[in-house]
């Protein structure tokens, strides 16, 4: 009983790990933060890294337990809210691709002192929302929480809450150590890598905001499609 318990457990831990993993892409979304956060000191940085990561567990669960009701109470679709947070998520990766041409991306820590509290204020939003936690993983967590409903047996539901508090947590711990140490790997690839793997991070997040885009209207379209 203990080891079908434990195995059901894992089993939901990945389900939801996997699920919101790839469309989170700590990795990936440290490297925006590191061109973001470029002239901040290290210090800075791992704040404010603490913060995005707490912001981005909050986010993970409020969206898997409650955003379905959220939604029904303002009366936005699930579709509706992949097109509009797509066109956001793309327009953001856009602006990327096209922002800091003739820049560098060596850190520094001049104006720290002076930006520190605008970077405590750009916690939540764009390094939050929507970079690392932005509607595609939104819609994601939006549509686990909704296939486990109150019809599913209490001990079941309790399984799939503590598994999901879980696997949010470590997504967000791993937010908080990729955003954390994003400046070793600067150092690690150097100026000039560091800009290659900026430019293609910011053109993986314009695609992902051209699925999201993609997959709202294709929902929104399936009813006619029918007819």
């Amino acid at each position: 009983m203990g080891n079908g318990l434990a195995e059901g457990f894992g089993s939901l831990f990945l389900l939801i790990f996997a699920a919101a993993f790839p469309i989170v892409n700590p990795a990936g979304s440290a490297l925006i933060f590191l061109d973001m956060t470029r002239h901040a000191a290290h210090r800075t940085r791992e704040g404010l890294a603490r913060r995005v990561a707490f912001y981005s567990f909050l986010v993970l669960n409020v969206s898997l337990f409650i955003g379905s009701y959220v939604l029904e109470f303002f009366g936005i679709s699930v579709p509706a809210l992949r097109v509009a947070g797509g066109i956001v998520v793309a327009a953001a990766g856009w602006k990327f691709l096209q922002e800091h041409e003739a820049e560098g991306v060596e850190e520094g820590s001049r104006g720290d002192a002076a930006s520190a509290d605008d970077y405590a204020g750009m916690a939540f939003y764009p390094f939050t929302m929507p970079i690392t936690t932005g509607p595609g993983t939104i819609s994601v967590m939006i549509a686990l929480g909704t296939s486990h409903t109150s019809h599913d047996p209490l001990q079941y539901r309790i399984e799939f809450g503590m598994a999901a508090l879980l696997a949010n947590a470590v997504l967000a711990l791993l937010v908080y150590l990729c955003f954390a140490h994003a400046d070793r790997v600067r150092r690690l690839l150097g100026n000039t890598g560091t800009t290659i793997a900026l430019r293609l991070a910011a053109f993986i997040l314009f695609c992902i905001g051209v699925q999201i885009l993609w997959s709202g209207v294709a929902e929104m379209l399936a009813p006619w499609k029918l007819h």
